[in-house]
């Protein structure tokens, strides 16, 4: 919705023609292209400012090759190893730059403003729970006490969050 972006690219290597179909339905003047597959990934790429990459380790040598201009977004699990890999592909091609790599972990605050907004009976918009540490399973470290606004759990919620099996997180 940005009059920032002129031009969407999707690429799954499955069919996204149907997002792409949705998503042209927005009220925008950006235009959103369909890419499919591993001979598509190129093009879709080529010259691209901005790229996220949700998933997969090949996506990043396609993108040293054809946009190694772009601000790169990765969250892929998981970030912390994910990242570091980049760095090494993009340095192997001769094109990486510390300002321009990201590694993206704003789904695991999303989650624990979820999780608190959910068991407080809070409204979501209004809740802001610091998450610090890795974003894979125990390594997340959600900072309850810094919560705004203000919310005590109690030990059984604490647990429930927490637990190294909770399905919080995963």
């Amino acid at each position: 919705m940005s009059h920032l972006v002129s031009t969407l690219h999707l690429y799954n290597i499955a069919n996204v023609k149907r997002v792409v179909a949705d998503l042209s339905l927005c009220n925008t003047h950006s235009q959103v292209l369909a890419f499919t597959g591993p001979s598509e990934l190129a093009d879709c790429l080529k010259d691209v400012n901005v790229m996220v990459i949700p998933a997969g380790v090949p996506r990043k040598h396609t993108v040293a090759d054809n946009c190694p201009n772009a601000f790169i977004h990765i969250i892929s699990n998981t970030v912390n190893s994910t990242v570091p890999i980049a760095a090494q592909v993009l340095t192997k091609k001769g094109v990486y730059d510390p300002k321009k790599l990201f590694g993206v972990t704003t789904l695991d605050v999303v989650r624990a403003n979820t999780f608190v907004s959910q068991k407080k009976k809070l409204k979501h918009i209004i809740v802001d729970v610091p998450v610090i540490g890795g974003h894979a399973g125990i390594t997340i470290l959600p900072i309850f006490s810094k919560t705004k606004p203000s919310a005590s759990l109690t030990d059984e919620e604490f647990q429930e969050l927490t637990a190294s099996d909770s399905e919080c997180w995963n």
